[in-house]
């Protein structure tokens, strides 16, 4: 069953359900905050938002991954199969970010909005619990949160059961494209595992990240290099 069936089947049933779209940022971060480890452990889904995670599940585990599920892809395709029956609640982005992905969305799927929040706001706690109060109240099938890798995932587990949605998804900066703020990635740049490379390159603010990619590539060889010494002791 594919991600988006799971998605489906979760919405027709009810309860709460996390989704964690994970990638090399995230992994890096769980390393040094056993909240968000903790976190990643309670999800319901994760899938591998990245070639960065195919590569390290075939590099120390053998796995192959059936495909990669991008938060972009995963919001996309849910969107489009939902229809005029989905309720989206869309969370995060700059100010006006939030409300023109809806406003797309109605436009290309005729997707029911029960709300949007811009990303800046107060992370004191009280701010916080205003806006899963909102969330509650709006009864949406599908939250899309995108405050950001690891704080988002931690607001959708926190108030999990405080919103009651079906499907609580971390998708980082997928408002951004799906308000058209910022281009998605040519279809061709994930098909051949680049399209971290595209993005970073057209967009300054990613540069940043860098250093933890790098990170990332480091820890998975030190792993393998690790678990071939420990075979040959044996």
């Amino acid at each position: 069953m594919g991600a988006v069936s799971i998605l489906e089947r979760w919405i027709v049933e009810g309860g709460t359900h996390t989704v964690i779209t994970i990638n090399p940022e995230i992994i890096i971060q769980a390393e040094s905050d056993p909240t968000l480890t903790s976190v990643i452990r309670k999800a319901n889904l994760v899938t591998a938002d990245g070639v960065g995670i195919v590569w390290a599940a075939q590099t120390l585990l053998g796995v192959r991954l059936p495909a990669r599920v991008t938060g972009v892809d995963l919001s996309v395709k849910l969107l489009e199969r939902g229809s005029q029956k989905l309720r989206v609640f869309y969370l995060g982005g700059k100010p006006g970010v939030a409300e023109s992905a809806a406003q797309r969305a109605l436009a290309q799927y005729g997707t029911i909005t029960v709300g949007v929040q811009h990303g800046y706001f107060k992370h004191d706690g009280v701010e916080d619990l205003r806006i899963a109060e909102r969330i509650r109240d709006a009864k949406p099938h599908v939250l899309l949160t995108g405050l950001g890798a690891g704080f988002q995932e931690g607001f959708n587990e926190r108030f999990r059961d405080l919103m009651g949605v079906p499907v609580a998804i971390g998708v980082g900066g997928t408002l951004d494209v799906l308000s058209g703020t910022v281009e998605r990635a040519p279809e061709w740049t994930g098909k051949l595992g680049v399209e971290w490379v595209w993005r970073v390159a057209g967009d300054r603010r990613r540069w940043g990240r860098a250093p933890r990619l790098a990170k990332f590539v480091q820890r998975v060889m030190q792993k393998k290099s690790s678990a071939r010494r420990t075979r040959a002791e044996k």
